[in-house]
């Protein structure tokens, strides 16, 4: 794809109207396009992130009854295939293969999943191979010596999990493929049925360590094979060859600045690994932040990701056909809508993080030390909500218009940024400091990222500008109100508990979602009125 130009004062983008959250008004589909409404789109994207979060949260609160001592285990284990899983699987096919994908044929299509999947299964043999022979090295890498993680357990538990890397790849090229042609209840609802037979399997099987991480495998069978019918059906299942084809080169090209993205990625995770299983933290302290990350990726999976998610094929469509005015109209209803919806989820989750943690303490007897992590993880990463929505939708835009490059070094310098804060800052900040450094590195990659896509194509900044100027304060006195009311209202049981976690929670948290929904309302903010009216059709 050629480059578009740096825009001179002919092709500034022109004075952008007030946005509707379906994203119709300024995303119509392209001529000879998809013509999938991107709002029904947005919203089976959203109701599968949900059913699949939801579900998680139910799977980590069963994982949350084992002993703390598999558990611990078992979330360092885990790290090792989702450390590889992102370059090789869920990042390589949605921000490498899709863009490349958009352009051919129909018949080229099906020759490209051909090639690309076979050649994604010959690389994930030869690494599922050494991850076992090698899982010793691993795990000393990743455990902090004389910690607080039985090292014989995780090295059990990291040889039996590492074939969960070959199923995740799989699934991905099905969800790839599904959702290029934007076919997104099929691969939207797969998580779910990966949680499901994991519930299912943890329930019913003994609590050992075997059967932890047997039970996480079988989700990812689970997660595969539901995707395969919807593939069948609509012409999509792919025959995988190691035939070659001349995209493929493309993609791969596409795919090799994220190692640069994924080394800085590992070596960021395993510092935290490091860190959170070092004398420094108390045992459960890789559980509770097991728990924090499954808060957060629910909220920031239901909305911000699964917004960005459909709207990808749209942005990679509209860069196919160089048609940067769709692009750029686009992009700003994207970065509009997700700061929209992650604003006054980010000031909740600081306000009530401990009654969120409590979701997990499924008994009134549940560890302190667990809960206390998770709920001082998730108030920092809170704080990061807003600046890593900016950046979710920013980076697209790049992999869309195949500036690959590009976005991967800004991911890479943030990511090693953000370990240099972590060393800064966990010491004097403790806990919290996880969140705010993520924070910090949020805000200068959205800076990076907007100063070059304004070079190439213009930026409507004024208009983001305009909008968080508004947004943000109110979510910010959303949160205040919900932190008031679990402090002063005299009925308001104290967080720990799963029942006091869910009352508190919801009555807090509606208070809080009732002052940003009127303060939206009385600045008329474009986003909440574009609901109001579908609501009165």
């Amino acid at each position: 794809m050629t480059v578009p130009p740096t825009p001179g004062p002919s092709t500034t983008p022109p004075e952008l109207p007030e946005l509707d959250i379906d994203f119709e008004a300024a995303a119509a589909p392209p001529a000879g396009g998809p013509k999938r409404s991107l709002r029904i789109n947005t919203i089976i994207v959203m109701l599968g992130t949900l059913g699949s979060r939801l579900s998680g949260i139910v799977r980590q609160q069963i994982i949350n009854l084992f002993d703390t001592s598999l558990t611990d285990a078992f979330n360092v284990a885990s790290k090792v295939p989702n450390l590889l899983r992102e370059l090789l699987a869920e990042g390589a096919l949605v921000n490498s293969f899709i863009p490349v994908y958009k352009t051919l044929d129909a018949a080229e299509r099906r020759k490209l999943a051909q090639a690309f999947s076979g050649t994604l299964i010959a690389v994930n043999l030869i690494l599922m191979a050494l991850g076992i022979l090698a899982a010793p090295l691993i795990v000393d890498i990743l455990v902090a010596q004389g910690g607080n993680v039985d090292r014989g357990v995780a090295l059990y538990m990291t040889q039996l999990v590492m074939p969960f890397l070959m199923l995740i790849s799989l699934s991905a090229v099905a969800m790839g493929l599904l959702n290029a042609d934007e076919h997104f209840k099929e691969s939207s609802f797969a998580p779910v049925a990966f949680n499901i037979a994991s519930i299912v399997a943890l329930m019913l099987l003994p609590r050992t360590a075997t059967w932890l991480a047997l039970g996480w495998l079988l989700g990812g069978v689970a997660q595969l094979v539901v995707q395969l019918p919807a593939l069948n059906r609509f012409g999509l299942l792919p025959t995988p060859s190691l035939a070659g084809h001349p995209a493929l080169r493309r993609v791969l090209v596409q795919m090799a600045p994220f190692t640069l993205t994924a080394g800085a990625r590992q070596f960021l995770n395993i510092y935290v690994t490091r860190l959170l299983t070092s004398s420094q933290f108390a045992a459960g302290t890789q559980t509770g932040y097991a728990n924090a990350e499954a808060l957060f990726t629910t909220v920031n999976g239901l909305f911000v990701v699964s917004p960005v998610l459909a709207l990808f094929p749209r942005f990679s469509q509209h860069a196919a056909d160089r048609d940067w005015a769709a692009f750029r109209g686009l992009t700003v209803q994207g970065l509009r809508t997700t700061t929209f919806l992650a604003a006054p989820m980010s000031a909740l989750l600081v306000a009530l993080a401990p009654y969120a943690v409590s979701l997990f303490n499924l008994s009134r007897t549940f560890e302190a030390a667990k809960f206390q992590a998770g709920a001082g993880i998730l108030t920092g990463w809170a704080l990061a909500l807003v600046p890593w929505a900016l950046v979710t939708v920013l980076l697209r835009t790049f992999y869309a218009r195949e500036r690959t490059r590009e976005a991967v070094t800004v991911s890479a310098v943030g990511f090693v940024l953000e370990v240099i804060l972590y060393r800064l800052l966990v010491p004097p900040l403790g806990l919290l400091g996880f969140g705010v450094s993520t924070m910090i590195s949020g805000l200068l990659m959205t800076a990076a990222l907007i100063l070059m896509y304004r070079r190439a194509l213009g930026f409507p900044l004024r208009e983001l500008t305009l909008h968080l100027l508004r947004v943000v304060p109110l979510a910010a006195l959303a949160g205040l109100a919900a932190w008031a009311a679990s402090r002063f209202l005299p009925f308001m049981p104290t967080p720990g508990f799963i029942v006091s976690g869910v009352v508190g929670g919801a009555v807090a948290g509606g208070v809080g979602l009732a002052v940003y929904l009127a303060g939206a309302l009385a600045l008329r903010l474009p986003e909440v009125s574009g609901v109001l009216r579908r609501l009165r059709r």
